[in-house]
């Protein structure tokens, strides 16, 4: 076979394709679904009409919470009082997180009021506590069609939210929404081109392109056929016309690397995943030029409509770029939920890197360590933090008993740049992602996902409630950053096991310098309840056991604090 690599050149309707080929591996002879096949098996198009009132009669039920030593989860699509609201529905959960303020986040997912009708619309939630109580005013766009959230926000902390929509005639656009200035409602919107399947991503790094937002979706299904791509170089104001995207890409996402460069990642023609990147997008001066396209062996295909999320995805290719200061600088990595080719599996989680800007790719990597070709591993999910750590997350049916369907979060991550990931760790119960459909036969068709140099943030829909609801996660690897220096505050952190615990739990903790070490427990009013620790030690790791059963139950905090560091932990105590 013959791989291409294509440089596109594209400004007043003028497109020069050059082609470089060379030999490679021979896994783009075996193909998935073909483009039209694609586009055939998956776009958002209005059925049901809306029904003015239809979520009024709804009840209230306990919300779902769940936390343990490295996993905190809670339900964000809430009443006012915190409660679940039954007989609805929600899905395709997108997050994004306040620069300037982390603990501030917005949610944005397809809101089904009542399960009776598959009519969607545009849902959010905020929080301003970190994650740990949500706000849920309703919808953006009250009684319009609309489906495939995706938000983010820019250096300013100014949040962005994308929605696709259709009109009578099946037309499909997409307009942006902003909120500004630290609120927490959204502006009237921006026409932003658009059409099925959309991804966006906005440039944070500080450069010229800082602000931009660029999208792109399935042509197919484009509101400016061919055209598949835009951007705004002016914060969001407006949107530039429609442009191809070289290697025609659908089902993936964005990313932008260190120095301003975008990169895209889909599905393509008959190379199962490929890679485009533009090095110009983030120049407002300049045309978008495709510099090269460049496939990447995740040893399988994307694909859609299969038994665990019929008329869903198996899940989209996910792209990442480490802005670290450390050695894996500039490193693009792909990740995404395939069917295999060599093995014959149903769904693997498959990573591979590029240390070269894209041109390049490492042989495919397995995530999920499960035994067997049988087991389906969907929505893998896949986001890097500052500091170059690479976490993963998907939906796994190893555990399912009795019905094969049943599905558990599962996590791992990686400090190496992707060379080694730590074992496989079961977050969540399993739950059957079949209940509580909108008459809708899925779950969605993503999860998303923020890193920051402590956790990961989900946000993510599942039925641990008996219904399709949307929540948020919160995950905190034990993670020690060998590339700090000693007095970098990363190496500061602080781990107690059990949590929960009953009464005794032993607390583990690293100091980055030699000093005044104090760690004392709190309440969720921020009063001391006990000290623990008090005095001089030297830099390393310390261990103290502490007994709670003298405590009320309930959720505390374990503050560690030396010199200017600290570093927070919870503790929760049950009965």
């Amino acid at each position: 076979m013959k791989h291409f690599i294509s440089k596109h050149f594209q400004g007043k309707g003028l497109v020069i394709g050059i082609f470089i080929f060379f030999p490679v591996v021979t896994f783009a002879q075996q193909k998935g679904p073909d483009r039209v096949q694609r586009a055939m098996m998956h776009h958002e198009l209005p059925d049901d009409k809306y029904v003015p009132g239809s979520n009024t009669n709804n009840g209230r039920s306990p919300a779902y919470r769940f936390e343990s030593s490295t996993f905190f989860t809670t339900q964000v699509n809430v009443s006012e009082n915190g409660e679940n609201i039954t007989n609805d529905a929600a899905n395709e959960p997108s997050i994004a997180i306040d620069p300037t303020n982390p603990n501030r986040m917005v949610i944005g997912w397809r809101q089904f009021d009542n399960i009776s009708s598959n009519f969607r619309q545009a849902g959010y939630g905020y929080t301003t506590d970190g994650g740990d109580t949500w706000t849920f005013p309703g919808v953006i766009d009250p009684g319009v069609f609309r489906s495939d959230p995706v938000l983010d926000v820019d250096i300013n902390g100014n949040f962005y939210y994308n929605s696709l929509t259709s009109d009578a005639n099946n037309n499909m656009t997409c307009r942006v929404f902003k909120i500004e200035d630290g609120g927490v409602e959204w502006d009237g919107g921006v026409e932003a081109r658009g059409g099925d399947k959309q991804w966006m991503r906005i440039d944070k790094t500080g450069g010229i392109g800082s602000g931009n937002n660029y999208s792109f979706w399935t042509s197919y299904w484009s509101s400016c056929y061919p055209g598949s791509f835009t951007r705004s170089t002016d914060w969001g104001d407006t949107y530039e016309d429609c442009i191809t995207v070289a290697g025609d890409l659908s089902w993936g996402s964005l990313a932008i690397g260190p120095d301003g460069e975008l990169y895209i990642v889909g599905a393509s023609y008959n190379d199962p995943i490929v890679v485009t990147k533009s090095i110009t997008a983030q120049n407002p001066e300049s045309d978008v030029i495709w510099d090269f396209t460049s496939a990447v062996n995740l040893d399988g295909y994307l694909t859609a409509q299969v038994e665990v999320n019929p008329v869903g995805l198996l899940g989209q290719a996910w792209i990442d770029v480490d802005v670290s200061d450390g050695p894996g600088r500039g490193n693009v990595y792909v990740l995404a939920s395939v069917v295999r080719l060599s093995v014959n599996d149903p769904g693997d989680v498959m990573f591979a890197k590029s240390t070269d800007g894209g041109l390049s790719w490492s042989e495919p990597m397995r995530i999920n360590t499960d035994f067997g070709n049988n087991n389906t591993q969907w929505f893998g999910t896949m986001s890097v933090a500052p500091n170059g750590r690479i976490d993963a997350v998907w939906l796994d049916t190893r555990d399912a008993l009795g019905d094969p369907n049943f599905s558990a979060l599962y996590y791992s991550y990686s400090l190496d740049q992707g060379e080694t990931w730590t074992p496989n760790e079961k977050l969540s119960d399993s739950f059957d992602p079949h209940q509580g459909w909108p008459q809708q036969q899925k779950m969605g068709d993503y999860y998303n996902m923020v890193s920051d140099n402590e956790s990961a943030h989900l946000a993510w829909s599942n039925t641990l409630n008996g219904e399709q609801d949307v929540y948020y996660g919160r995950i905190s690897p034990e993670t020690v950053n060998t590339n700090e220096t000693s007095a970098n505050p990363d190496r500061l952190s602080i781990t107690c096991s059990p949590n929960p615990t009953y009464g005794k739990t032993t607390v583990r903790y690293q100091i980055p310098v030699s000093g005044e070490v104090r760690l004392s427990i709190y309440d969720v009013y921020g009063r001391e309840v006990k000290n623990l620790v008090n005095q001089n030690q030297q830099s390393g790791y310390h261990t103290i056991t502490f007994d709670g059963g003298e405590l009320d139950r309930g959720t505390y905090f374990y503050r560690l604090q030396v010199g200017d560091y600290t570093k927070t932990t919870r503790l929760a105590l049950i009965n």
